[in-house]
């Protein structure tokens, strides 16, 4: 087994990517899988949780990355008030922790099979003691960010700038509430690549390059 930069690179590798919003992290992830010729796991890891569960693939993604979202209003709720209205009966989780346990659990069992790259979903986190996982975090410019969206979604670049705020401040708020930690932190990050000054290609090239 040989390490590089106190990441110990076995056969069985994973690489998660998280990734500020517009940034590019997604098609890093998408392009990397394609290299490597390995899954890539990213919202099909919704529909999972959704068959899971028995629940509509649109109700998980309401509740996946994001707890601002005010659906979540009508699932959650105070496990003392839950309790009393159960009146002593087994305490069951809010819908959103229910989606946020199982998808945690897919992601470990995803990650014990085989080599794979998973963008997002707090994965660093949850896979932070495994010993072959590389933890990435995309950034990029604000410039390039907003001219991304804006163009990805056809819409202006002051509405693209809102949706990227917005995003953000969900992402953030998503991981820090399930972690306890910074988003986007180099403290649970092997690498920090602005793809603004790298590149898409190039940032690729370098997380290729570690992989093998």
């Amino acid at each position: 087994m040989q390490k590089m930069g106190g990441i110990c690179m076995a056969e069985h590798k994973i690489v998660t990517i998280g990734r500020e919003f517009g940034s590019g992290g997604h098609e890093v992830g998408n392009r990397l899988a394609t290299r490597l010729d390995i899954p890539l796991y990213d919202n099909n890891l919704i529909r999972m949780v959704a068959e899971k569960l028995d629940i509509g693939e649109e109700t998980a993604k309401a509740l996946d990355e994001t707890t601002l979202n005010s659906f979540l209003k009508g699932f959650v709720l105070d496990p003392i008030e839950k309790t009393s209205q159960t009146k002593g009966t087994e305490y069951i989780p809010p819908l959103n922790q229910q989606v946020f346990e199982l998808q945690s659990d897919i992601i470990r069992k995803l990650a014990d099979r085989g080599s794979c790259v998973i963008v997002g979903r707090c994965a660093d986190y949850l896979l932070r003691e495994n010993p072959n996982c590389m933890n990435v975090f995309i950034c990029a410019e604000w410039e390039d960010r907003v001219r991304r969206i804006a163009e990805k979604f056809d819409i202006s670049e002051r509405k693209a700038a809102e949706k990227i705020k917005r995003m953000d401040r969900e992402r953030r708020y998503y991981y820090e509430s399930h972690t306890g930690l910074e988003w986007g932190s180099i403290d649970s990050h092997h690498l920090l690549l602005n793809v603004s000054r790298l590149g898409i290609e190039r940032a690729v090239d370098i997380l290729e390059k570690i992989y093998r």
